[in-house]
């Protein structure tokens, strides 16, 4: 592939983070968005949790993708696959092999925040699918949907539960402007995790090697390499637990000990109390109805609801429908 087959939008993201970083760390209960676990040192540490035995959503959703892809490029005909938050598009190879051997794909377009993950697998892509126009684009999924090129019709593929990491009202916002980027009849293909036990969500999130750990406090040394901050990742010890009234996970960062870190990108300061908490992730968990409710709302049709063989993951195939 070639250079101009990555369009980046690199200062946009570094200015968000900035954003972020100001509004999060000044706020009352301090917070941090999870798409900033995700450079390359981060979306190493993803993969690695994907095979860890706690972590099931990424086998789940591939059990489910490897005994539907035909059933999706089928049911879509789809000229191009959009997919956001791609990381290393190991099981978009599901379905890129299914809709090209149906024949109708001529383009993929995954978008990240991370340049350099993207890189990566855009590279691999082009050269495992040589006839197939590949085009990364790294951005912020939030914000640049309607940069993404790619001929119609295309199926938009947001997998791995990602959903869940919105707010309620956010993931609203959300699903809305993915389905105004897409003309009346296009894809949603969405992944979502599913509510179970306390026991096997929260083991999920707090591994015994301390990957999900190491994961968590990635999101400061992002800060520390793109801001110029001075964090302590030992400082901050990672704290998961199940919230069973909202069914969500919460990842935070706990400070181990008072402290004071500068972060001069974002012209800012930022103490510290010992024990106080960097909320950094919340992983919500869906019902099927409540997903259909949610996709119904934001103007796509349920068309396929899909789960594994344990019913711990979902995917929905939505299509978008006349406003």
């Amino acid at each position: 592939m070639t250079e101009a087959d990555l369009e980046s939008h690199r200062s946009d993201v570094t200015g968000e983070l900035r954003e972020d970083v100001r509004a999060g760390l000044t706020a009352a209960q301090k917070w941090l968005p999870p798409k900033w676990f995700y450079d390359a040192d981060g979306s190493e540490l993803f993969e690695e949790i994907t095979a860890l035995p706690e972590y099931y959503p990424t086998r789940c959703e591939r059990e489910v993708l490897a005994a539907r892809a035909g059933d999706i490029a089928q049911l879509t005909g789809a000229h191009t696959l959009v997919e956001l938050g791609s990381g290393s598009s190991e099981k978009t190879r599901l379905l890129l092999d299914a809709l090209t051997g149906h024949g109708t794909l001529e383009s993929f377009v995954p978008l990240d925040v991370s340049e350099s993950a993207l890189a990566e697998a855009t590279e691999a892509i082009a050269a495992d699918y040589p006839k197939l126009e590949v085009r990364g684009v790294v951005g912020d999924f939030t914000r640049h949907l309607g940069l993404l090129p790619g001929g119609r019709p295309r199926v938009v593929a947001f997998l791995g539960g990602t959903i869940g990491n919105f707010l309620p009202e956010d993931r609203t916002t959300f699903l809305r402007s993915v389905r105004e980027v897409l003309d009346e009849g296009e894809w949603l293909l969405l992944g979502t995790d599913l509510v179970k036990d306390r026991e096997t969500l929260e083991r999920a999130y707090d591994d015994a090697a301390g990957v999900t750990a190491a994961f968590n406090r990635n999101v400061l040394r992002v800060i520390n390499t793109r801001l110029g901050a001075d964090f302590d990742l030992d400082a901050f010890e990672h704290v998961s637990h199940w919230d069973s009234e909202n069914e969500w996970i919460e990842m935070r960062l706990r400070a181990r000990r008072a402290l004071t870190v500068e972060i001069p990108g974002a012209e800012l300061q930022v103490r510290f109390a010992e024990g106080e908490h960097i909320r950094t992730e919340i992983s919500a968990k869906f019902r099927p109805g409540g997903v259909e409710a949610e996709l119904k709302a934001a103007g796509f049709g349920l068309e396929r609801w899909w789960t594994d063989s344990q019913q711990r993951f979902g995917v929905s195939l939505a299509r978008s429908v006349r406003g």
